[in-house]
């Protein structure tokens, strides 16, 4: 790339976030030639060639690839990557290509206080933080919440049984919708006055397991039972579904996060970034039925 355009490479832009990253981009009026959607299946990246973005292959396990996407950039988009295990490697791999390209700000979505939190998440998202803070690049943590979206393969289950079964407790959930952290990271991008900072993202409203079971009676048109269980009986029960071990874990470790009161939050930042409210979880769960 060696046009003088300045350009916004955007990683993960055939997922939902960073695909929603660069829609909002154009939204906000950025020239699309200035945009590079990066990804690894080249299928999938040629498919965002119609919105007049410039496109790229790339692979956070081939620095070859990185360099060549990177190059000329001014700032990178780093959405994290979507490996548990393997982030900081990759996301290491990315932030030494960005340095070397002479990238001078990258964007990078965390975690919820991932440099204190017990999150099961956490660890790789701090480890990254503290490398990107020592590379001397100027950065903007962007540290999402929870998804509203994360339950949409959940509704199926919900809908034929009646029953949200979780072993959060009263847990509190902070969510706030994909589109909501999309359109956040291109306010970032476009306001030069976040460049350096950390912002702790969530959605307006904390749920908790109760509230979401009313919501979903609402959204599904009958009852449903929010059924409050021990971390033992949740993995009895998802066991008795097929799913396996690694899985399992993972869904029981969060909803204990979540009764420990790790995606719980009462900030602002994101409704103040959008200069609006965030997306109800009633209205993204309404999307998927």
């Amino acid at each position: 790339m060696t046009d003088s355009t300045p350009t916004i490479v955007v990683t993960g832009a055939t997922g939902g976030l960073g695909r929603g990253a660069v829609d909002a981009l154009l939204a906000r009026g950025v020239d699309p030639a200035s945009i590079v959607a990066a990804g690894r299946n080249p299928s999938k990246v040629d498919a965002l060639q119609p919105l007049g973005v410039r496109t790229a292959v790339i692979d956070f396990t081939d620095p070859a690839s990185l360099a060549a996407a990177f190059e000329g950039a001014d700032t990178l988009v780093l959405v994290s990557a979507s490996e548990p295990g393997q982030r900081v490697q990759q996301h290491i791999n990315a932030i030494d290509a960005a340095k070397a390209a002479g990238v001078t700000h990258i964007v990078y979505t965390s975690a919820p206080h991932a440099d204190s939190s017990a999150l099961i998440l956490a660890p790789e998202h701090k480890a990254t933080e503290e490398y990107l803070q020592a590379s001397g690049v100027t950065n903007t943590i962007l540290r999402n919440n929870w998804y509203n979206e994360n339950y949409e393969r959940a509704l199926p289950q919900i809908a034929a049984t009646g029953v949200y079964l979780a072993s959060t407790g009263d847990g509190r959930v902070a969510s706030a919708s994909r589109l909501d952290y999309a359109e956040a990271i291109a306010v970032v991008l476009t306001s030069p006055e976040t460049a350096g900072v950390v912002y702790e993202l969530n959605g307006d409203v904390a749920w908790t397991g109760s509230d979401f079971a009313n919501t979903l009676t609402d959204v599904l048109g009958r009852d449903v039972h929010y059924e409050s269980v021990s971390t033992e009986d949740h993995v009895a029960a998802l066991s008795a579904a097929g799913l396996d071990a690694g899985t399992i874990g993972f869904l029981t470790g969060i909803d204990a996060n979540i009764g420990d009161g790790l995606l719980d939050s009462s900030g602002n930042d994101l409704s103040r970034l959008l200069g609006r409210p965030t997306t109800p979880l009633a209205d993204t769960l309404r999307t998927f039925v």
